[in-house]
């Protein structure tokens, strides 16, 4: 049976993957600080013999010993939070970079040989190259975020190059479904949730985004690994479709049979760093047979009932 670990695993893409894994069965070693995640979403899996969870802090904490015999690593903790990053700009450097240098440490040491690792479509900054492929010029960073998963990139793919380590390094869009619990998805929810006849929404609306979802997400993962043979493999992952901020607006007030007086407050961005248009070009991953079953109004959906089925999300702090 083979052992895998997983960094972040009670997050919302983390403990997907989780059941996910335990389903195909394999042996998980999950960590975890719960700063964001949630020991909730692993209900099922604590309850799994082949699942063993440690809390821990990546970052203030030695967790070599946790990589020993284990066959893959799944690198997904990283602080998310793209909106206030210029807020506490340590946080990006020391959950995103140092961590992953860590990770990478005790990958070396115990001579594991493959990594997956959570990038973004975030990376490529204002790219004038729409759709986006793997390949096109990094632009001028935008976001703490994004420069910060740029940096990480590069040093997995030094470790791989010196260490004969396989990387495959997946730059998602943003990922929607169940457990769900961060981004505009969530937030239009909660406001709606609070006041059902008014929403302001950043930007002016007209921004352009990408979707995919969770389970859409984890499948692309899992044939790429089994697919894709470079030392170093980077895949987009994401739907060949796109929409507005408005349209997002638009399907979460339908489907929560609400009507509100949606006021947009300006500018093409929603904050410092927010990327006005992402969408990737999926061609690579696409090329192996991979294609998402739902597509992004379905994906929404699903998402905004899932959180009102569990609106004690809503409620959280973090």
């Amino acid at each position: 049976m083979k052992t895998y670990l997983i960094t972040g695993c009670a997050g919302f893409i983390g403990s997907n993957l989780v059941d996910f894994l335990l389903n195909k069965k394999c042996k998980i070693i999950g960590l975890d600080n719960l700063s964001t995640g949630n020991k909730f979403f692993l209900k099922k899996a604590l309850k799994n013999k082949n699942f063993k969870f440690i809390k821990i802090d990546l970052f203030k904490n030695n967790i070599e010993k946790y990589f020993k015999n284990v066959d893959r690593v799944y690198h997904l903790a990283a602080n998310a939070d793209v909106r206030f990053g210029l807020n506490h700009r340590k946080k990006d450097i020391n959950q995103n970079i140092i961590v992953t240098y860590k990770v990478l440490e005790s990958i070396k040491k115990n001579k594991v040989k493959k990594i997956i690792f959570s990038s973004t479509g975030s990376v490529y900054g204002e790219t004038k190259q729409i759709p986006t492929s793997e390949i096109a010029n990094f632009p001028i960073q935008t976001s703490l975020y994004g420069a910060s998963k740029v940096s990480a990139e590069a040093i997995i793919s030094a470790y791989c190059e010196a260490y004969n380590i396989k990387s495959y390094i997946f730059r998602f869009v943003s990922i929607l479904g169940e457990r769900y619990t961060h981004g505009h998805v969530f937030d239009f929810v909660k406001k709606l949730k609070t006041n059902k006849n008014f929403l302001k929404v950043l930007g002016d609306g007209n921004q352009k985004k990408s979707y995919l979802h969770v389970s859409d997400c984890l499948k692309a993962i899992d044939k790429a690994i089994t697919n894709c043979n470079q030392k170093i493999n980077i895949i987009n992952l994401g739907t060949q479709e796109y929409l507005k901020v408005k349209d997002s607006v638009s399907i979460i007030s339908k489907c929560l049979k609400l009507k509100p007086k949606v006021i947009y407050l300006g500018g093409k961005r929603g904050w410092i760093g927010d990327n006005s248009f992402i969408y990737l070009d999926t061609k690579k991953i696409r090329s192996i047979g991979w294609k998402p079953k739902f597509n992004i109004t379905e994906s929404i959906k699903i998402t905004t009932n899932y959180l009102m089925k569990n609106s004690w999300l809503l409620d959280r702090k973090n």
